[in-house]
This record gives structure tokens, sequence and C-alpha cells, in this order.
């Protein structure tokens, strides 16, 4: 094949929507073109030997924060051992890019900027002339010799345009698959990319209901619309929502986005119809302080954003995942504990604690030195501290993230955890503080650990926390078996006592 469409996925369960979206506006040249899958977990010298048998002309690279830094790394090889291929990139992480980024990087030939779409077909059809004339390829940055040019940006295309891309390209039935039915974002948040382009694109209700049948026929497992706000239109969601309801497969899930506060009544009247599983949402929290809320524009009502949360717990069969940043602007470690507590006191299955990434384009990085914000300088952009928190308080909240995610959102200590945010400590955001400095202390850090190692683990804690708290150790001992009894087989339990209680390996 003469071009190859290629990236680095963060895990072997994603998959790159963007790479099939070019695949799908390629048209002729289809097929002269294929697709070819990459996760950071592989090697270097495993994904050079795979591109390098690929021999290929033109390699064109999906670039994100997770895989620029390895994308620069194999494409600068890959010209060195083949130095008459061409290099392509794409993709948020370089669409923010100005001229000397070719100057810095000579490896590379071409840089699509923007949505890629328009940009790629019209390039195509110049990389094929036989006379290119790439002057005339909107959204290019792209060398002529020795000269460095910047095409005016593309304009983003209508998306109705926009072919569905599983229409040529089979789906991967043991992969998550991306889905967009809408393109942009109602809301202004300053450090979302998102921001930049404030007008919706919504396909169509009879495109996407159309789209969709392809997921249903095929089972696929699970189904993540990339929408931004998917109810950003109350209506067309409850459309989308009913048909999901009417036409489930029993197998398949979709994952949504949802603003909290934009949820109605009938969303949930709506919702409680819903197969057990069907659905999984997502709600960035971000912050509950209006103070930080404000100085990033997002739009915040806790309380309609708790409210909704109650409600769809009330229905059941909805796994909620609800979202953190640390790191914005003016919000102090006392004001991120409250704003935690907040969130693990709604009790979502899974609570994301993230931190601020300063993303190239953003306003929030445009404007870091109001907020005297010191960030890492390569991707991903990660605060490492700013005037309201220094970097040892986010290291901190690191620890306290790493024991959230073992703990909580891994599942199966419900009983104990309930005990410790609320015996153990002032607030559930002091329980894991603690939580995470016995574990750090003790240098459980340092390897991975099993399910099982994790109840031993938090045991020890148990008996450490009993020097100040005598009746900790019976009580812990007591929580932890019932938890083991509600996730474990009997069988399981019987193995688990007979190995004994103190950490294995």
């Amino acid at each position: 094949m003469r071009i190859l469409l290629t990236t680095l996925n963060s895990k072997y369960i994603h998959s790159n929507l963007a790479l099939r979206y070019l695949y799908s506006v390629a048209g002729r040249y289809r097929d002269q073109m294929e697709i070819d899958e990459y996760t950071i977990n592989h090697t270097d010298d495993y994904i050079f030997t795979e591109l390098m048998r690929k021999d290929s002309k033109l390699y064109c690279f999906s670039c994100y924060i997770w895989n620029i830094d390895r994308i620069l790394y194999l494409a600068q090889t890959l010209k060195q051992a083949k130095p008459n291929i061409k290099i392509l990139l794409g993709g948020p992480e370089v669409s923010y890019e100005g001229e000397e980024f070719l100057f810095q990087n000579p490896y590379v030939d071409f840089v699509i900027q923007g949505e890629g779409e328009g940009a790629f077909s019209a390039f195509l059809k110049q990389y094929f002339a036989t006379v290119p004339d790439y002057d005339s390829v909107w959204g290019l940055l792209y060398r002529a010799g020795a000269i460095v040019r910047k095409n005016k940006p593309c304009p983003p295309l209508k998306f109705e345009s926009v072919p569905n891309p599983y229409e040529l390209l089979p789906a991967e039935e043991d992969k998550i698959l991306y889905y967009e039915s809408s393109r942009g974002c109602p809301f202004n948040c300053a450090y979302c990319l998102s921001c930049i382009d404030r007008q919706v694109r919504a396909l169509p209700l009879e495109r996407v209901k159309e789209d969709l049948k392809y997921f249903i026929y095929k089972r696929v497992k699970q189904v993540k619309f990339v929408d931004r706000t998917f109810n950003f239109d109350t209506r067309r969601s409850l459309e989308l929502m009913k048909y999901l309801i009417e036409k489930d497969n029993g197998i398949t899930n979709y994952h949504l986005e949802l603003c909290g506060e934009l949820m109605t009544e009938e969303h949930f009247a709506l919702l409680a119809h819903a197969r057990p599983g069907l659905f999984q949402f997502e709600i960035g929290v971000q912050s509950t302080n209006p103070s930080t809320l404000n100085a990033i524009n997002r739009r915040g009502n806790f309380d309609k954003i708790a409210e909704a949360v109650r409600r769809i717990q009330a229905i059941g069969g909805i796994h909620l995942h609800l979202d953190l940043i640390a790191g914005l602007p003016k919000e102090d470690y006392q004001s991120f504990r409250l704003s935690f507590n907040d969130a693990y006191r709604l009790k979502p299955d899974h609570l994301q604690l993230g931190f601020l990434k300063l993303l190239p384009g953003t306003p929030i990085r445009e404007e870091a030195a109001e907020h005297d914000y010191i960030y890492r300088r390569q991707p991903p952009y990660e605060v490492i501290s700013n005037r309201y928190l220094s970097a040892l308080s986010l290291v901190r909240l690191k620890m306290v993230e790493k024991v959230l995610d073992l703990y909580y959102n891994r599942g199966g200590f419900s009983n104990t955890l309930d005990y410790g945010t609320e015996a153990l400590a002032d607030d559930p955001f002091g329980f894991f503080e603690e939580l995470a400095d016995f574990f750090y202390l003790k240098g459980f850090q340092h390897r991975s650990h099993s399910k099982e190692d994790l109840y031993r683990i938090f045991r020890q804690y148990g008996r450490w926390k009993d020097r100040s708290s005598p009746g900790t150790e019976y009580e812990v001992d007591r929580l932890l078996l019932r938890d083991m009894e509600e996730t474990m087989n009997a069988e399981a339990i019987k193995n688990f006592l007979k190995k004994g209680w103190d950490p294995q390996g």
C-alpha cells in the first residue's frame, strides 16, 4: 500500500476514530491506503519493524498528547532508514504549531492542522498530481524545498457531509468503538480545546440513527460517544436515548458525556425504561468552588449536578463516572479537599481525580502567567504548581489519586471504605490522604498489587491505625471479610485465608 494511516493508541481496546474518518473521505485513493494501529505499550523497535515492513511511501500519523513524543521519534527513525518517504502529521497535538515546528523537525514533510477531513481530501489530490500544488490545500503546513509554508486554515466542513467512518471499515468487536454525533461544545471552559469552536454542529437525527444501526446489528460491546456534551440539546438527546432503548440488542453499552445541570424530568422518566447496563454516563464536576468555576468560564451548579446524580442512581443500572480536576485557578489544597468531599459523597461508581493539562491553544495556557503556572513543557503539559498549590501539594494529591483508584474505583471495598471515611477521619478526603501516607510510607507504591493483596495491605493499615484509634483493627478485619464475601466466591476466600493476611511477594 502506498499510504499508511497509523497511530499509537493508549490501550489495545481503544481505536482511532480520526484515521477512519480520513479513510472514509479518501475516495478513489482508498485502494492505495491502509490503517494500522499500535499502542503505547508496544516497543519502539516493534513498531518501527512493522512500519518498515509496510513499504509505504507516505506515512500519516494521528498525534495526541500521549503519543506525540513516540511518533516524532519513530518518524525520525523511519526517515533515516528510508530518506525518500514522506511523513504527514495531524491531530490536536500538532494543530497549533507554527512554521518553526518543521524547522525543529526536519524529517516531517506535512502537517494538517484543524479538522482533517477536508484538508486531507484536498491534500491527496495534490499528492497524486503530476505537479502538486500544495499551496492550494487549506490547513496545510509544509515545506517547499528550504522554505516552510503555512496555508490559511481550512474552514470546518458541513459535518453531515463527512461519511460514516464505519461504512467502509469493519468494526473490531474486541475494541471500544468511538462515534461522533456532534462536534463542538456550547460551553467555554478555559482548559479545553473545544472552547475554541463553540458552534455545535450536529448530524441530523435520522443520519445518527442509521449509523447506530450498524453497531446494534454487529452487537458490539461498547460504543463511546465522543460528543463533548451529549445532552446540549434536550429534545435531540431524548430522541437518541429513546431510540437506543427501543433498539437495545441486550449487549451493546453506550458511554455518554453529559452535563448534569441539563438533565430534565423527561430524561429521568425515559431512563427508567432502559435495560440495566445499556448506558454509562460521565459527568464533569471538575470543582465545586464558585471562584474556580468562574475563573475557567465554566457553568457550575453543583446542587443541580448532585440532584441529577441521585436521580440517576435511584433509577439504577447506569454506571456513573464523575470527574474532578486538580490544579485549576483559585483552588488551593483546602478548596480541592471540599470539592473532593462533595463529589465523593455522591458515591459515583468511578471518581476520577485528574490533573490540569495546559494544552496548546487553550485560554488557560495563554493566561498561565496570571496564575503563576509552572507546567511540564513536554506532553501531557501537566501542571507542576501554581499560585494556589505548591508542587508538593500536587504530589500529595497524586498520592491520594493512587489509593483512590486502587481502593474506590477498583471496587470491592465498599463496607470498609464507608467505615474509613465516616469513622477514621474528619471527612473522606482526610481518610484517603492518611491511607495514601501509610501506603507510601510502607513502600507499597513500588509494585503492582492483586485485589487480594490490597485487602492484606488495608488490614495492615487497620492495625497501624489501631494505635491511635483503638478498636480499628477489629472493625477493619470484620468489614474486609464482609467485602470479600460480597465480591469473591467461597473457594477464593478459602484460598486467601489459607495463604494468610501478610502481603504476598
